[in-house]
């Protein structure tokens, strides 16, 4: 997802393959960043495409097809959720490589919003919200195959109601845990533990040299603070992975945890 956000800016095939390759880097059969050169398919037999839901297109044509995509993606006069939702049921269909369509078209989906500026400095778990309904996905996936727009621009919008509404969920939780944070907090104002709080809610499991370089002082200096934190119950301290103390709040996780659960949450078709 960084490297598609990363590259928003130059949606281009180049982009793509780069995506892919991050994604695939521990799987290199499936050559990651590198189009497919064979016959791909979707469906239960891998010796033959015969009775596969769907064939790909062949591979001399994809190249030129990913571009035609990517020319579209760029275009802005076109509403942003529904040239992202066509765009993503286009690269889907031409399916160019032998593993990770699916994901790789999710994040250029995020690529494209953090392009039309729809998104500036987050993530939306759109696709989170597309995987809910993964038979629907499906369906609305064919159905722009046979030439229906309508149920893939749908799919994309729901999709982002609900993530949006579960992003909203997950600030109005951290909200409420720092508010509780800053009551329990009895150390000075001057405490660089203050300042800590701030960068915790944003990575709830840190390290001290992460720690001191976040608050911009010495290693030794962020010891203090992040003991205040320790004794007020908001950081618990723990040695991992023999890499030595890491601190931890148990509150944060356990608050993108049922982020997570919310937005991966599988509901059979209706």
């Amino acid at each position: 997802m960084r490297t598609a956000l990363d590259l928003a800016q130059e949606l281009s095939v180049s982009t793509v393959l780069a995506i892919h390759a991050t994604l695939l880097e521990d799987q290199p059969r499936h050559t990651p960043g590198v189009l497919h050169d064979v016959a791909v398919w979707v469906g239960t037999r891998t010796d033959s495409p015969s009775g596969a839901e769907f064939v790909a297109p062949h591979h001399e044509k994809v190249h030129g097809l990913v571009e035609d995509v990517l020319a579209f993606a760029r275009r802005t006069d076109i509403p942003a959720l529904s040239a992202v939702a066509v765009a993503h049921a286009q690269f889907e269909t031409i399916h160019p490589f032998s593993d990770g369509n699916g994901r790789t078209g999710r994040a250029l989906a995020q690529a494209m919003l953090r392009y039309r500026g729809t998104t500036r400095n987050v993530a939306v778990p759109v696709s989170a919200g597309l995987l809910a309904d993964v038979e629907g996905y499906h369906r609305a996936l064919t159905a722009y195959r046979d030439g229906d727009i309508s149920p893939i621009i749908r799919a994309f919008a729901n999709a982002s109601l609900r993530a949006v509404a579960n992003a909203r969920e997950l600030v109005a939780e951290l909200d409420s845990i720092k508010a509780a944070w800053n009551d329990r907090l009895h150390v000075r104002r001057s405490s660089n533990a203050w300042r800590l709080i701030d960068i915790i809610l944003q990575r709830p499991v840190i390290d001290s040299t992460t720690a001191a370089a976040a608050i911009g002082v010495q290693q030794p200096n962020v010891y203090p603070p992040l003991q205040a934190l320790v004794d007020a119950g908001i950081l618990r301290s723990k040695a991992e992975h023999q890499l030595g103390p890491f601190w931890r709040s148990d509150e944060v996780l356990a608050a993108l945890d049922r982020f997570a659960e919310r937005a991966g949450r599988r509901e059979k078709a209706r």
